[in-house]
């Protein structure tokens, strides 16, 4: 049976009404789900829709009902896909997915793109940083995301995530890699202090995973596969790296300036940012950058998955982050 006729049978069954699914193709990229676009006609309308299923290999494993969640506890606030349905046991589609509503007219910058955002730059920036500070405002205990989201104690959001990414590297790693585990072993010699809030952090909060109409607006924030409870200067940290910098070193994410960046997020937010913890939070995402990359390689290699997304990914995003991981050891450590 095709993905066409597992849709039609999953989606009739849940409708309780027949179900046409056409224009079914499958979008390229994605580091953890398959992604697939389609129309779903049933009677007399036709909805666009985004399958997201997950994949044989991936590059990160992840919890595809928090994403849902995720979805379910921001669209009506921000501009974040409606959710549809989700099934964890795979049902017709025989792998756990879900399925969300399908935002039209969009574009997402790659992050080899120069200039991706032309004189729009500044409007981009400024809802970029809006939104993310508007997640971090947000009460967790408020959103359907708090059903089944770990919430950590406020000291214990660093060392969680530190180890969890370090446990990455180490099944995943194919050679050695002593400028991450120089990294690593600063982050633990130095801990930030306690997170001033446990909010939700996106987990991939970045140019190149949200929409954007051409025109100045954002359309969609996607990509929220790496949803967890914790320290919101993670996703800060994330946000400002220099992978994401569109070859423009004076401007976060090619659209601003770093401290017209933070006023607006700290602005939105209500949180206060302390340049020693997003120091820490800064490094430790190179860090984690890095075990999604060395997933990335060994998936590549070893997982007979053959995306080109994780070969990019184990080759030149590793090798960029290995000089954003040496520059950042040397200002934390106060060589420079």
């Amino acid at each position: 049976m095709s993905l066409t006729e597992r849709l039609e049978a999953y989606l009739s069954r849940i409708w309780s009404t027949p179900v046409a699914v056409s224009d079914l193709s499958r979008i390229p990229g994605g580091a953890s789900r398959e992604t697939y676009r389609f129309s779903a006609v049933a009677d007399g309308q036709t909805r666009p829709l985004i399958l997201r299923r997950d994949p044989p290999g991936s590059l990160i494993e992840t919890d595809r009902n928090l994403e849902y969640l995720a979805f379910a506890s921001f669209h009506e606030c921000l501009p974040v896909p409606r959710p549809v349905a989700m099934e964890a046991e795979g049902a017709e589609l025989e792998r756990p997915f879900f399925i969300m509503e399908r935002v039209e007219g969009g574009a997402a910058a790659s992050p080899f793109t120069v200039v991706p955002y032309g004189e729009h730059a500044r409007a981009i920036g400024e809802q970029f940083f809006r939104i993310l500070g508007t997640i971090a405002a947000a009460d967790p205990a408020t959103l359907p995301l708090a059903k089944v989201a770990e919430r950590p104690a406020p000291e214990d959001c660093w060392r969680i995530a530190l180890d969890h990414w370090t446990k990455v590297i180490e099944d995943d790693q194919q050679h050695p890699q002593p400028i991450v585990w120089a990294a690593i072993r600063a982050l633990r010699r130095r801990p930030p202090p306690p997170a001033q809030a446990v909010r939700v952090v996106h987990g991939d909060y970045r140019t190149g995973n949200f929409l954007h109409d051409g025109a100045g607006k954002i359309l969609a924030i996607l990509d929220w596969e790496m949803v967890h409870l914790g320290d919101p200067l993670e996703d800060l940290g994330w946000a400002m790296d220099p992978l994401w910098g569109h070859f423009e070193a004076d401007k976060v994410g090619g659209m601003l300036r770093r401290d017209e960046a933070l006023a607006l997020w700290r602005e939105v937010s209500g949180l206060e940012v302390d340049e020693t913890a997003l120091a820490w939070w800064s490094l430790f995402n190179a860090v984690k950058g890095q075990a999604i990359w060395t997933s990335a390689a060994k998936e590549y290699r070893d997982g007979g998955f053959k995306d080109p997304v994780l070969a990019i990914s184990g080759w030149y995003t590793a090798r960029r982050h290995d000089q954003i991981l040496a520059e950042a050891l040397l200002r934390m450590e106060g060589l420079s």
